[in-house]
């Protein structure tokens, strides 16, 4: 079985990569041209690499060609821009999905997999842990834009027969998920306290987050890709919330210091509390989390303070 992860070269798709090889697929990749190949780590020979673009027919008919399943991981947008310019949200994620899921039906692709977000499609929670069932009011355009990708998905299995399923991932945190970024906080604030530098926090500190450790999302990928039951949509986080505040004291008492923090004005498309009810998948899949949160923040911490020493002695 040949895989194509498009966003493979990125955080979840390098980890994802890695992960099917290791359960014999054959695995080929697509994103953008002078791309890092998987942070922080040798890209395998044996994975097929193909530069391109998601929203352009030809690169995708090129790479989708002989595949057998595919994982939908790219996107153009985040969360805190996105309601910049929803316009090009749709132009490209949602018409460049449309267009994915035509080539896939031309090249006979058997099961698209989708990577959605369980963090924003929701909007504010009326009740938590928030089920799959629970109404859909996205605050931000990027939650719009995957569900809206999420109601293709369904609409082409009726008209084409498609096969696929959605997983709305909570917040993965782990190695090789870049501190710079715009997203994970978890990252973002990890890196900074190792640095001794100060962590902004926008809002007060409360907002609740449910944050799952990367190497479990890429188990609930991996045994989707199989799944032959009746369901297509299905939650994945940790099923525990934590606040900005705790993720910090997690942070301090694994480093046994304190950390400086300032605190910026909350933000409208951040929702008060989001954590991810994951009983479905659990009964479907029988797949959990077997990674505590503490644990994820030490290997993280491991991989950044190892790259810190690479990156020093590179400058030398």
């Amino acid at each position: 079985m040949r895989c194509l992860i498009i966003g493979g070269g990125g955080f979840l798709g390098s980890h994802l990569a890695i992960g099917l090889l290791a359960q014999g697929y054959a695995v080929r990749v697509l994103d953008r041209p002078n791309l890092q190949r998987f942070e922080g780590v040798q890209c395998p020979d044996s994975v097929e690499w193909y530069e391109g673009d998601f929203v352009n027919h030809d690169d995708l008919s090129a790479a989708i060609s002989g595949c057998d399943i595919l994982f939908h991981l790219a996107w153009t947008t985040l969360p805190k821009s996105s309601n910049g310019n929803p316009i090009y949200d749709v132009e490209t994620n949602v018409l460049g999905t449309l267009r994915l899921l035509e080539v896939a039906s031309q090249k006979k692709v058997k099961k698209v997999i989708f990577a959605s977000s369980g963090g924003t499609v929701y909007g504010i929670p009326e009740r938590i842990p928030i089920s799959e069932s629970h109404p859909t009011q996205p605050l931000c355009a990027y939650g719009i834009s995957k569900l809206m990708a999420e109601k293709y998905l369904c609409l082409h299995h009726a008209m084409t027969g498609l096969d696929y399923c959605i997983l709305r991932l909570a917040n993965p945190f782990g190695e090789r998920q870049k501190p710079t970024g715009s997203q994970g906080v978890v990252s973002v604030f990890l890196d900074k306290a190792l640095r001794n530098e100060k962590i902004e926090i926008w809002g007060d500190g409360s907002v609740v987050r449910d944050y799952i450790y990367v190497g479990d999302v890429i188990d609930a990928f991996i045994k989707i890709a199989t799944y032959t039951g009746e369901h297509r949509l299905f939650n994945v986080g940790s099923g525990e919330g934590k606040s900005l505040r705790d993720v910090v004291i997690a942070i301090e008492t694994m480093l046994g210091r304190r950390i400086a923090c300032a605190f910026s004005p909350g933000r409208s498309f951040d929702v008060p509390s989001n954590v991810l009810d994951i009983s479905k998948i659990r009964a479907a899949l029988g797949w959990e989390p077997r990674t505590s949160f503490n644990s994820g923040l030490f290997r993280m911490a491991s991989w950044l303070s190892l790259k810190c020493e690479r990156g020093n002695k590179a400058n030398a």
